[in-house]
């Protein structure tokens, strides 16, 4: 069924980049989300993103989201994504510069300044450590650590030097990380308050310039094991830095924030040829 145009926005945060539909009239049903996604984030075919940002009413918060990576599968929580919609939510006069809005992982909190946006995440859980993998040339320590979605974070020397496409496809794919998968984080610490980071992002099965959840799991996981300390620079694939503030109890991560502009690119409109 031709569902007609579609007025949407592309932000970025960081690099990772997002299309944003106003969907509070529910023209797009829930089932039609995985199939746009796929059509609209295809690099080159289609408009080209990291995922799919679907705004919606909520009875719990200012605003609900559905929030689709590329390859048309569903995310419970995307920090950089987050503060995209938080930003998109405040243009349109859904909310306040101080927001919640409704996610799968739950209700999520954002501060809105310009384009600064801060987001509060929920605890983060499951720290382990120490995880031995095979990869080509060897093996790796992985630490893991769920910040909404999961990540395995590898320390490195130099970031630069990790083949980061064929490491991150076989972490991310480790019988031990099964059934769901894994994103795949390579970090390389500075200094007590500094580190850079490389991400393999699972649902879009490639590096991207940034992720925010990949961010606060390598500055937590880097703190855990005395590395680092909160407030963590995060510099990212794309050269911008994110911030991350958390305080540490026992194997828990508590009290956590991300920080980092989200920026508008461009509106735009489908045309039928596109969405079908």
């Amino acid at each position: 069924m031709v569902i007609g145009p579609i007025f949407f926005k592309k932000m970025h945060g960081t690099g990772n980049d997002f299309i944003l539909i106003d969907n509070r009239d529910g023209r797009i049903e829930e089932a039609r989300g995985p199939g746009l996604a796929l059509c609209l984030c295809r690099r080159k075919f289609g408009v080209g993103a990291d995922g799919l940002i679907l705004i919606e009413d909520s009875s719990r918060a200012d605003f609900k989201w559905q929030f689709y990576n590329a390859d048309g599968s569903r995310a419970e929580m995307c920090g950089n994504g987050g503060r995209c919609a938080a930003r998109f939510a405040v243009s349109l006069g859904i909310a306040s510069s101080e927001l919640t809005f409704e996610t799968i992982a739950g209700i999520m909190h954002a501060s809105v300044n310009g384009s600064t946006v801060r987001l509060q995440l929920p605890a983060a859980q499951g720290i382990r450590l120490d995880i031995p993998v095979e990869v080509r040339g060897g093996q790796v320590s992985l630490d893991c650590l769920n910040t909404g979605v999961p990540h395995a974070v590898c320390l490195v020397p130099d970031v630069k030097a990790v083949p980061i496409g064929e490491w991150g496809r076989i972490i991310r794919y480790d019988p031990c990380f099964q059934p769901s998968g894994t994103n795949v984080d390579f970090v390389q610490v500075l200094d007590t308050h500094s580190i850079l980071i490389r991400t393999y992002e699972r649902g879009v099965e490639a590096e991207t310039m940034a992720c925010g959840t990949g961010a606060v799991a390598s500055a937590i996981l880097s703190s855990y094991k005395g590395l680092t300390k909160s407030p963590v620079k995060v510099k990212t694939s794309g050269g911008e830095i994110l911030t991350v503030y958390f305080e540490l109890y026992g194997r828990e991560a508590r009290d956590i924030s991300l920080e980092g502009e989200a920026l508008f690119v461009y509106s735009g409109q489908t045309e039928d040829d596109l969405i079908v």
